[in-house]
């Protein structure tokens, strides 16, 4: 609680141009349902970690796929599938360098990339890579699911795919119509959540460091 209270509090007065300068990144993982007979598109939140809110976690009983993506007030980087376990060295080499790189050098000299601590992000391969190549990145505090934009846009996401689409018979149409639809996202609608930064870390604040809403 007390690392969320300082980000939200060191964070709190940053301007609407600082935050378009963050380039915000998760993985999320989206799957099909059919144990009734009926498949369905759907995937797990990011883990809230609210003591009062213990959720069951559920099998993805027709599969599932990984994807990641970046996204800014004006960019967004190609949905990425993420095949088998993410290591440090698939992170640099097949998201780092093809997605976030170019990305970054849109946005700005002042550019920064916001990624959690999963092990993965946080090798020193990566951290050697990003040196490199002079990317910044965003110190980000732990179990903060809550504070990182990009889950919202997942959320459009699986919404836009349920809502357009008839469901997908297997993963790799499933794979498809994510990447279809990802692309398809306004960049307006992305560029309100990364708007909602302020906000988040007002409410993070005024909670303590506990968790928000969003």
């Amino acid at each position: 609680m007390m690392a969320r209270l300082a980000w939200s509090t060191r964070h709190l007065r940053w301007n609407r141009q600082q935050w378009a300068q963050v380039l915000f990144s998760d993985e999320s993982r989206f799957g099909l349902e059919n144990d009734d007979g009926r498949t369905r598109v759907w995937r797990r939140p990011g883990e809230r970690m609210i003591p009062a809110c213990v959720r069951e976690r559920r099998a993805y009983l027709g599969g599932s796929v990984m994807v990641w993506a970046g996204i800014s007030e004006h960019h967004r980087t190609a949905l990425y599938h993420v095949r088998g376990n993410l290591n440090a060295l698939i992170y640099r080499d097949q998201i780092l360098r093809p997605q976030v790189l170019p990305i970054q050098r849109q946005i700005g000299p002042h550019a920064v990339l916001q990624d959690d601590n999963a092990p993965p992000h946080r090798a020193r391969v990566v951290d050697a890579f990003l040196q490199q190549v002079q990317i910044n990145r965003m110190d980000w505090p732990a179990n903060s699911p809550d504070m990182n934009p990009t889950e919202h846009a997942w959320d459009m996401l699986g919404r836009r795919v349920r809502e357009n689409h008839a469901p997908p018979a297997n993963l790799q149409q499933l794979l498809v119509l994510l990447q279809q639809e990802w692309q398809a996202i306004p960049q307006a609608n992305l560029a309100n959540i990364v708007h909602s930064m302020r906000d988040r870390c007002n409410e993070c604040r005024q909670n303590c460091g506990g968790y928000t809403h969003y």
